[in-house]
């Protein structure tokens, strides 16, 4: 059974950083694709960052580039959203999820397993 479980999440001032981790079981990591999306209050969910299957390809909504980070660690079954310069506009539910075969693009749709999210406050 696929299990992804998000962690680090929590409350950060303005200009802090913050990692949150998912956890994967049930999959080997380095056989899926895997993106990051978020969900503020009242607006509709987004895709922040995705990574290819090989990690070697990554993309970033424009508001996170040059902030965000994703990247896995395979021997831990681990993927990793590393979030600088965090602004009050990065609150958020933020999710991670995984897909085994390709696609054009990533959307929350076409992933195959998504987990249950951890939220991020970014306090002014």
């Amino acid at each position: 059974q696929v299990q992804l479980v998000e962690s680090g999440g929590g409350l950060v001032q303005a200009g802090g950083s913050l990692r949150v981790s998912c956890a994967a079981s049930g999959l080997t990591l380095s056989t899926y694709a895997w993106a990051w999306f978020r969900q503020a209050p009242g607006k509709e969910r987004e895709l922040v960052a995705s990574s290819s299957r090989s990690g070697v390809s990554t993309i970033y909504v424009d508001s996170a580039k040059g902030r965000f980070t994703i990247s896995r660690d395979n021997a831990k079954n681990t993927v990793y959203l590393q979030m600088n310069s965090l602004k009050p506009e990065d609150t958020a539910v933020y999710y991670c999820a995984g897909r085994r075969y390709y696609r054009a693009y990533f959307t929350w749709d076409g992933m195959d397993y998504w987990g249950k999210g951890t939220l991020v406050t970014v306090s002014s």
